[in-house]
Order: structure tokens, then sequence, then C-alpha cells
């Protein structure tokens, strides 16, 4: 184990970064912090590439059995509490943080999947929304995220803890062009189905069995005309009360929902 005693170590400096998209991704690293991300990612056999620890983790039963686990860790750094807080992003710091590598695939993976389950997000850009999508993905078992340019990084240390480790677990896919994506996606002999208010069908009139990917839009803008036309079916959740529409994140989650509930049936 390392032990960092200044805020000026180049390893310091490079955590601190992190914060900042650029950083991010030209480092193709990431920050993880809090006792069960990082036993998340452990789990999961993530790659990370430092583990940064204070005198703080010792001070809980949990702490102590985590750093048992890491204690002969190659890459485990101990620093002060007050370089932690320095480092750290949240209000309570539990005294362990991970520099993590980027786990992004490549589109063209998406071949080698037999009947798949793909979402499609169109400038989707809160924190929250972003995380609770990866989350409900990685509950209902779908094959992958494809996000476009224009949405927050999945990579956001907000979006990284609202995931709660699902990030671990859910192929991302990131494209600067999503039009050029669903063209992509459709060549291979996937429907592409677009949420819209408009001149679509009810989630359960649509059959969710055969290989897709879901568009999901910007939170207030919904999804760009020019996806919606790319797609093979427009289609909507059923909504008999006053709400006029529903967030990025439970929207997509409802349609998941009853996607799962199809394709369960199918093995």
């Amino acid at each position: 184990m390392i032990e960092i005693t200044s805020s000026r170590n180049p390893l310091i400096k490079e955590i601190k970064s992190l914060y900042r998209k650029k950083e991010r991704w030209n480092s193709k690293t990431f920050i993880i912090e809090g006792i069960k991300i990082i036993e998340e990612a452990i789990e999961n056999n993530y790659p990370l590439k430092n583990i940064i620890v204070s005198d703080q983790l010792l001070d809980n039963a949990e702490g102590q059995q985590i750093f048992k686990r890491i204690k002969d860790d190659e890459n485990l750094v101990k620093v002060s509490e007050s370089i932690f807080k320095e480092i750290s992003d949240t209000e309570n710091p539990q005294g362990i943080l991970g520099v993590a590598r980027f786990g992004l695939r490549d589109i063209d993976e998406i071949e080698n999947y037999d009947n798949p389950f793909l979402l499609l997000l169109d400038q989707v850009q809160d924190p929250g929304n972003m995380g609770t999508i990866i989350r409900t993905g990685d509950a209902f078992n779908i094959d992958g995220i494809i996000i476009t340019e224009g949405c927050v990084d999945p990579y956001n240390p907000k979006v990284v803890r609202s995931t709660m480790g699902s990030i671990f677990r859910v192929p991302l896919y990131k494209v600067s062009n999503g039009i050029n994506a669903l063209h992509s996606i459709k060549e291979r002999g996937i429907r592409g189905y677009s949420t819209s208010l408009e001149g679509s069908i009810p989630i359960y009139n649509v059959d969710f069995k055969e290989g897709f990917v879901l568009i999901i839009g910007n939170e207030s803008k919904g999804v760009d005309k020019r996806l919606s036309t790319g797609a093979d079916t427009l289609i909507k959740i059923p909504m008999p009360g006053k709400a006029e529409s529903l967030n990025a994140a439970v929207a997509s989650s409802i349609i998941m929902y009853e996607a799962m509930k199809q394709r369960i049936n199918i093995s």
C-alpha cells in the first residue's frame, strides 16, 4: 500500500481532474466513491486503476470488511482525512474512492446479439434520469444502451452514484450521431421503436419479443424528429390521468417492464 501525504501529488491532481468531462474522456477513467459501489466493482471484476482510502474507512464494520478484501491490492493508496475530503464529491465521505477504467463497447458488437433488447438515448441530459435508466436496464436485463451526442456523460459522478453499481453490468455504447447509429442498427434487422405522443400505438399493442431498439428522447423536447421519422413504429404509454407526459427515466422504465414481460415468456 502506497501512502500519499501531499495534495500536490500527481495522482491526487489526476483524481481531482476527473470531475471534468474532458479529463475523464482523455484518460478513459472515472471516479467511483463509497463502500457499496467499490464492492460492486470488485464483484463484477471491473478494472480499477486505483483504490484510495483514509482512516475513516475503518470507523465501522462494513468499512473494515471491505478493507480486508483490498488491503493487499497493489493499486491501494492511503491518504489523510484532509486529502480525502479534497478528492471526495460526497457530503458524507466513507473513506474509500476508486479510479475505474471506461467500459464502453464498440457498437459493431451489437451484431453478435441474438434478438437484442436495446435503448438509444437522445439528448437525455439529467444525471438522475441517466443513472436511473442504466439501473433499470440492469434490472430488466437489457442488452445495452446507446448514448448519443448531447446526452449527459454516463461517467459523470452523479450518474455513476445513481446507477448503484449497474454501470458495471450494462453495456454502454457511445456514438456521435444517433441517426447514423439507428440506420446501422436497422440494417441488422433490428426494429426501431420511438416514443411519441402523436400518431403512436399503445405499448401493450407492440411486439417486443423480436429484436428492437427503443428510442428515448430529451426530458423537455422528446425524441428528435429525424430519429422518430427513422423509427419503424411510434409508441406511447397510455395515460388516463391528467399528466401530459412522464420524465425520461419513468417512461423508459415502464416500457422496459412491458418488454421484459413479453420476452420472459420466450425462453
